[in-house]
């Protein structure tokens, strides 16, 4: 689990959780689980940036900073691992997104 400020940013509106949940279009149960740092799938992220009035591009405030991995898998194709505590997925083909294999 991870810290992040979603509480911080809400008290700060004077929104309980059951109006953020409202605004947001979600559970007060999933308010309960992400303030607790627990994951949360980045569209739930998304709903709850534009509940508090917040821009997309705050989530690093809210949410804290997403850790990025890269590493090459044993066929030597660069691959990208990203944490954003909802998954991972991989590139594993270069030539696919411009990217190259160093």
């Amino acid at each position: 689990m991870s810290s992040n400020n979603v509480q911080r940013f809400r008290e700060s509106r004077m929104l309980s959780k059951a109006e953020l949940a409202r605004k947001a279009g979600l559970s007060t149960l999933t308010i309960d689980r992400v303030e607790a740092g627990r994951a949360c799938r980045l569209d739930t992220k998304r709903k709850i940036l534009l509940a508090l009035d917040l821009k997309i591009s705050d989530k690093d405030q809210v949410f804290g900073g997403e850790v990025a991995e890269h590493h090459t898998d044993h066929s030597g194709r660069f691959q990208q691992q990203e944490d954003l505590r909802v998954g991972a997925f991989h590139l594993t083909d270069p030539q696919s997104y411009g990217g190259d294999e160093s």
